[in-house]
């Protein structure tokens, strides 16, 4: 019988987990507010969402930190 490695398993899980942020972690990490995101996302100018279950979504933070890095920097 093969032996099932329930760690390395559940360390997967919890790398995928924390590579998704929610609603409020996006705002955070963003500052912008949620209508904000919203409105970027309906004008396909921010990433939009993976479906998690039912009506919740998160962001791949890879995908949040991509479009972050893509925007212009301000000049001061």
């Amino acid at each position: 019988m093969p032996h099932s490695d329930t760690t390395a398993s559940t360390d997967h899980k919890v790398n995928v987990v924390s590579d998704l942020l929610r609603l409020p972690a996006v705002v955070r990490h963003t500052g912008l507010s949620r209508s904000t995101i919203y409105r970027l996302m309906a004008d396909r100018h921010f990433p939009a969402p993976v479906k998690l279950a039912g009506r919740a979504v998160g962001w791949r933070r890879a995908d949040v930190d991509r479009w972050s890095a893509s925007l212009p920097s301000a000049a001061h």
